[in-house]
């Protein structure tokens, strides 16, 4: 085993900590390999390699994001327009550790300085969809080729994304309070000490915000990996399945949570044969398109504009969910 392997098993996978997991449970009197053992094996084990992931990762990510707190974000996209903008917005997204809802307050800040629609809206689909500590779980879960693919796809949808709404010609859909809203300009330099601080208290509100939707996440997780027989999972959303994709989008809009309590379950339906497209589908559902962003975005910006919003994303993520289940059916 090379040292890249060694490292990605034992501090991604924490195989360790699934071996002693494994002891542990078996310590009690329970087989890790009947069903009430695996639902244990599974929940323990998730449940604290995401919170440790989670906590390091949300911690060192913080410390990188006061770099750019959003005055200077916004100050960084100011001026610019085209494919690059929308690219750039999107990239700036992925290093903003923030929830569907709480990117729109962003999203009306930078809208309120003046930004076109198609950088803000760039950056208001790629800042939940992608940040650098999903896609370092989803390499702990999966596999760095699969998290890669992650990115990619997560990255075009922004930007293909706020490009067709900036084309779009909606300006005047924007709800009159975000053009009166008031611009803060206050990016002071901080200290390391203040740095420091910051990533400690973004780990705890984080932490704070995404637990309930971990331990629900991992639970139904657990239960669909060993309580749900495989052929019904396959015979409702399987890779062959025409209607997974929709079904899985459709499912995923109703919920919220963040990336975090979505990895689990796409983990348990991926072992039971549910195509990797169709568990795109649903994560980028849950994360870009929960019911209570819609609600909250509803606020900002006028009907037209956001049927707008939610067609275009709801079309990428389709297209997504049924270009990955066609090439893995065909290549692998």
């Amino acid at each position: 085993m090379n040292v890249f392997a060694w490292l990605n098993d034992q501090l991604l996978r924490m195989q360790w900590l699934s071996d002693l997991v494994t002891a542990g449970i078996s310590s009690v009197g329970l087989d890790p390999a009947s069903r009430i053992g695996g639902s244990v094996q599974f929940f323990v084990y998730d449940v604290i390699k995401i919170f440790i992931l989670l906590s390091v990762l949300i911690f060192s990510i913080s410390y990188v994001q006061s770099f750019f707190p959003p005055e200077r974000t916004r100050r960084i996209l100011g001026g610019r327009s085209g494919i690059w903008a929308n690219t750039l917005a999107a990239l700036l997204g992925t290093i903003t550790p923030f929830c569907s809802c709480s990117s729109i307050p962003i999203f009306i800040g930078f809208t309120a300085a003046g930004l076109p629609l198609a950088i803000t809206f760039s950056f208001l689909i790629s800042s939940p969809l992608v940040d650098l500590a999903s896609v370092i779980l989803l390499a702990s879960i999966f596999n760095w080729p699969i998290a890669l693919a992650y990115v990619v796809v997560g990255l075009v949808v922004a930007v293909v994304g706020g490009t067709l709404i900036g084309r779009a010609g909606m300006e005047n859909q924007i709800a009159d309070f975000v053009h009166n809203a008031p611009v803060q300009d206050n990016d002071h330099a901080m200290t390391r000490a203040e740095r420091l601080v910051f990533a400690r208290d973004q780990v705890t509100e984080i932490v704070h915000r995404v637990w309930p939707y971990v331990l629900i996440g991992v639970g139904i997780g657990a239960m669909i990996h060993n309580w749900v027989p495989t052929g019904i999972v396959t015979a409702l959303l399987g890779q062959d399945k025409w209607w997974s994709v929709p079904v899985a989008t459709l499912v995923g809009i109703p919920m919220y949570a963040d990336i975090f309590g979505t990895l689990p379950i796409a983990e348990a339906l991926v072992g039971k044969g549910v195509g990797l497209g169709t568990v795109l589908s649903f994560m980028m559902a849950v994360t870009a398109l929960s019911l209570p962003s819609i609600i909250m975005l509803k606020r900002v910006v006028n009907m037209p504009l956001l049927v707008l919003f939610l067609t275009v994303v709801t079309g990428g993520i389709l297209g997504i969910g049924v270009l990955f289940n066609t090439i893995t059916h065909w290549f692998i």
